[in-house]
């Protein structure tokens, strides 16, 4: 037994010199694996990268989004292996919401995650227009029914309402919350000024993270928007982070270029690049298991200071960014 512990210690200690953790090491190993061979059985993903929210929850940087699976644009079967795979990978945060495919969405997630409700961090969302009365209430009530949960890791506000109703939605927040239907909450699409004002409402600070738009060719929350974020400690998750459906960068040359260097796809360099900073989460959306695996290497990737310059150089990000 001591020599075992002893050969253990060594290896660690020879990763370490080499700026490895154990667990870093076998993540990269497997991911790599899994995007070179499609046919190789997709390996558990220990020690994958995460990002820490507001009260200390740990969730991965790459998440998978859900937005249009469910909805026939790819057999059942086949988008469902994609979701199952990226979990086996690391990629356990599912992001969906209620009116996703009018629920469909959340039906279709309750068969991939059914008996592994465990290891996900579940994340679905309520619309602005639900605030009044019970609406929040029994929205997520819908939400959970059909996702065949007892609880949500995660509960988002979809798009803001108007300012004037933030006390009656954190307050409706933190029932679901007191009554453990939901983990935590926060909020989509709010721009500096809606955050502001709810963060100077009763519990508004308890936000756990700002769902919006960011990627190499959309990145207009750097100048105000997310040095916000950081400065009051709220993670920012990054939907489409590969440009969305009409401006995908994945068919870029200096990303194939990177992406050589590294021996993966454009997409998981510009993965890599949106999670970089270790306070964004991204959930990119694929109904394809290879892609899904083209995905997941973005979690053994360090981005150089050379890398980030060139994708500078052919992604500008906004004047007067931070």
């Amino acid at each position: 037994m001591n020599e075992h512990l002893l050969s253990r210690r060594q290896f660690t200690a020879r990763c370490a010199a080499f700026g490895l953790s154990l667990p870093a090491l076998g993540a990269m190993l497997a991911a790599r694996a899994a995007a070179q061979d499609p046919g190789t059985e997709a390996a558990p993903k220990p020690g994958a990268r995460t990002v820490r929210l507001p009260d200390g929850t740990m969730v991965p940087s790459l998440g998978q989004g859900c937005w249009h699976l469910g909805q026939g644009r790819h057999p059942v079967a086949v988008e469902q292996e994609a979701l199952r795979t990226g979990i086996s990978l690391g990629m356990t945060l599912l992001d969906t919401s209620g009116n996703y495919g009018s629920g469909r969405s959340e039906q279709f997630l309750n068969h991939v995650i059914a008996g592994q409700r465990e290891r996900i961090f579940l994340v679905s969302k309520v619309e602005g227009d639900e605030v009044s009365g019970d609406g929040i209430a029994r929205a997520c009530a819908a939400s959970l029914a059909r996702l065949g949960s007892e609880y949500l890791d995660l509960y988002l506000m979809h798009w803001p309402p108007p300012s004037a109703t933030f006390p009656g939605m954190v307050a409706a927040f933190e029932q679901l919350r007191a009554a453990g239907k939901i983990r935590a909450w926060g909020v989509s699409n709010f721009n500096v000024g809606q955050m502001e004002d709810l963060f100077r409402v009763p519990d508004g600070h308890r936000c756990a993270t700002n769902q919006v738009p960011y990627s190499l060719n959309n990145r207009r929350i750097e100048r105000e928007l997310l040095p916000w974020c950081r400065e009051h400690n709220v993670p920012v998750m990054a939907y489409s982070p590969l440009g969305g459906d009409n401006h995908l960068v994945v068919g870029d040359r200096t990303l194939a270029q990177v992406g050589s260097s590294y021996g993966c796809s454009a997409a998981a360099v510009a993965l890599a690049w949106v999670t970089r900073s270790g306070s964004v989460i991204a959930i990119p959306e694929s109904g394809a298991p290879a892609h899904v695996r083209d995905n997941a290497v973005a979690l053994s990737i360090t981005l150089t200071p050379q890398d980030l310059q060139t994708l500078d150089a052919a992604f500008p990000g906004p004047p007067g960014a931070s």
